[in-house]
């Protein structure tokens, strides 16, 4: 695990990084809601988030975050898969837009009320589900899911649905493998440990490695959701593992 330097130094840090992450992602969010209905999605989508990429190197820059990525070469090149990764932090919602491009991210309605950011977000078409009714949020999940897919964008989704502090497994639900398994498409497993630098809902920084690590696909065909389920997340949960003691 990484370990934590002098937490008034950190957040010091933290502080001048949110002075100048606030203003820009207005400034610029408000760009990008000016001259969206203008693009096509592919464009909208490179243009949107660029700013993602100035995000990671400011947090390395001001905070002394770094990455490590092993992996890249499980991500499949030539159709659309459902990505789950597990949820620490706000890191992994930032760097993944970075990763798998373009994408439809899963995520909760509530985002897209988020002035400017939110109003931007939205035109990214994600799936934005309404936890509070769950039969109505899976059916949603499958419907829009498989169409993102058919179209041949890849999905993220967080299975544990909320962030869960470094350490707790937390609760995976089945929702990436039965979407993956009614598309007809494979599941590919994301496991990281940015909590250790950027913990959930936490303001300070603390400057480190977050790893990252992308496992390799498992195939839907002639499995059973539960199969593909038990695939993808046993190896998330192990390679969690791994990472918190390293």
């Amino acid at each position: 695990m990484t370990a934590q330097p002098n937490k008034a130094i950190a957040a010091i840090r933290s502080l001048i990084y949110y002075l100048v992450f606030y203003p820009f992602t207005i400034v610029y969010s408000t760009f990008c809601l000016l001259i969206g209905r203008f693009l096509s999605f592919e464009t909208r989508f490179k243009v949107f988030t660029v700013i993602n990429y100035s995000y990671i190197a400011w947090l390395r820059l001001c905070c002394g975050v770094r990455l490590d990525v092993k992996g890249l070469e499980n991500l499949p090149k030539d159709r659309a898969y459902v990505l789950v990764a597990n949820h620490q932090s706000e890191f992994e919602t930032i760097f993944l837009l970075t990763m798998v491009r373009p994408q439809c991210i899963v995520l909760k309605k509530e985002l897209l009320d988020i002035p400017f950011f939110g109003w931007a977000l939205a035109m990214l078409e994600p799936i934005a589900l309404d936890r509070s009714q769950r039969r109505g949020a899976l059916k949603q999940l499958l419907t829009q899911g498989k169409a993102r897919l058919e179209a041949g964008r890849p999905v993220v989704i967080f299975p544990q649905g909320t962030r869960v502090p470094v350490g707790e497994p937390g609760r995976f639900n089945k929702g990436g493998a039965m979407l993956a398994a009614s598309a007809g498409v494979p599941v590919v497993p994301l496991a990281h440990n940015a909590g250790t630098c950027w913990p959930g809902k936490g303001f300070i920084k603390y400057p480190g490695v977050v790893s990252v690590e992308v496992g390799e696909p498992v195939e839907t065909q002639g499995q059973s959701v539960d199969q593909v389920h038990d695939a993808a997340i046993g190896w998330l949960l192990a390679k969690m593992d791994e990472q918190l003691e390293n």
